[in-house]
């Protein structure tokens, strides 16, 4: 088996486009018409990553201080120190992996909780 996808809620679409493309680097790919708006992203051995524009039914539950220890999405990145430096200069809040590995925690404008790893 692999993960073929991995669906996030978003409130807002080019709020989490800046977020998924201006930082992290991913590239929108096409998305069918499934009767709400969101947007595609691509990643490496045909998986995906699907940002849906829909009311948030956990909107308001408390969160852990550390993503890792809430869901969240786990991505590989080519460069760990590279992307650090994007979300420090953008202002974005992470903390690093308690295991000790070269990981980092961080959410995305909705809250959604993305792990970062070499």
């Amino acid at each position: 088996m692999k993960i073929m996808h991995a669906g996030l809620i978003v409130a807002e679409l080019e709020r989490s486009a800046s977020f998924y493309e201006g930082i992290l680097g991913l590239k929108r790919i096409e998305r069918p018409d499934l009767g709400f708006d969101g947007l595609w992203y691509g990643l490496d051995g045909g998986q995906q990553i699907h940002l849906m524009l829909l009311d948030n039914p956990y909107a308001g539950c408390d969160k852990s201080e550390h993503g890792g220890r809430d869901n969240h999405l786990a991505m590989q990145v080519d460069n760990f120190t590279e992307i650090e430096g994007r979300l420090s200069a953008a202002g974005v809040t992470y903390t690093l992996s308690r295991s000790g590995r070269q990981a980092l925690f961080c959410r995305d404008p909705d809250g959604n909780t993305i792990e970062l790893t070499a």
